[in-house]
């Protein structure tokens, strides 16, 4: 599959400049690049980020750290013309042979915009989460360097995969106030994988738990799917009903995660 077909004429530019970045920072380290998430897994939508996973033979070094930081926040945009992007490094060796939890070398994302140009440098440190994103990228990752990421990722075992959904779940109850179309629908996708072993994407996980759901709970979700859909993120509304059905909402996503867990 050509990767411009993927994310189309508005977002290939920053696509180019991204792994044109990566290449001058990285040069010869680089064993892989590819795009991953929403990208691939149904299409971007007005909000979506552009994740792209990076691949190496060694840990950078600080200047690189530094260099791959500041270029990012350029290429980057929160919003308006540019689309977020989240960019992850791995050194290969640390993934492959498979081992959980995994460590990432560098994570990009703009809710580390403000850190980051505070000067704050991206750091090695263990990211339980990657086992989701390496799945994806192993699964339905296109390359934009190097191999197809199939010949360069071990699979992630399903209990890994599992402890890894599972792993981001508090930081999403945190973010119910403040992120809630996000956190709303990963919740959702988490139950979906825990109970069926796919990473879909989020619309798609949000209508498999709307089958699932209790009635009352359906509409929070079903407007979080709507916003994910149709409405750029800086649009994200909530009625004061709905505000008041989040957090219940949550209790049942978390109710069937359990029994999953359990069965």
């Amino acid at each position: 599959m050509e990767w411009t077909s993927v994310v189309g004429d508005g977002a290939a530019d920053q696509v180019r400049q991204a792994l044109a970045l990566v290449r001058e920072v990285l040069g010869e380290q680089v064993e892989g690049v590819c795009l991953h998430g929403s990208a691939v897994l149904g299409g971007l939508r007005p909000a979506s980020d552009l994740d792209l996973l990076v691949l190496t033979r060694r840990s950078m070094d600080d200047a690189e750290r530094r260099t791959l930081r500041d270029g990012l926040l350029a290429v980057s945009g929160p919003g308006g013309r540019l689309r977020p992007v989240e960019l992850t490094v791995v050194v290969r060796s640390e993934v492959h042979p498979w081992r959980f939890p995994p460590t990432g070398d560098f994570l990009y994302g703009e809710w580390l915009r403000e850190e980051l140009r505070a000067g704050a440098v991206p750091r090695p440190e263990p990211m339980p989460d990657l086992a989701v994103l390496l799945t994806t990228a192993r699964a339905h990752g296109v390359p934009l360097a190097g191999p197809p990421p199939a010949r360069l990722l071990d699979p992630v075992p399903h209990p890994d995969l599992v402890r890894a959904s599972l792993a981001g779940v508090p930081e999403l109850l945190a973010g119910l106030g403040d992120d809630t179309r996000n956190a709303v629908l990963t919740l959702a996708r988490v139950w979906t994988t825990v109970a069926t072993g796919e990473i879909r994407p989020k619309d798609a996980a949000a209508d498999w738990a709307l089958g699932r759901l209790p009635p009352e709970h359906r509409p929070v979700l079903r407007h979080a799917r709507e916003l994910y859909l149709d409405h750029h993120y800086a649009e994200e509304s909530w009625t004061e009903e709905l505000t008041a059905r989040v957090v219940p909402y949550a209790r049942a996503v978390l109710d069937g995660i359990d029994r999953h867990r359990d069965a």
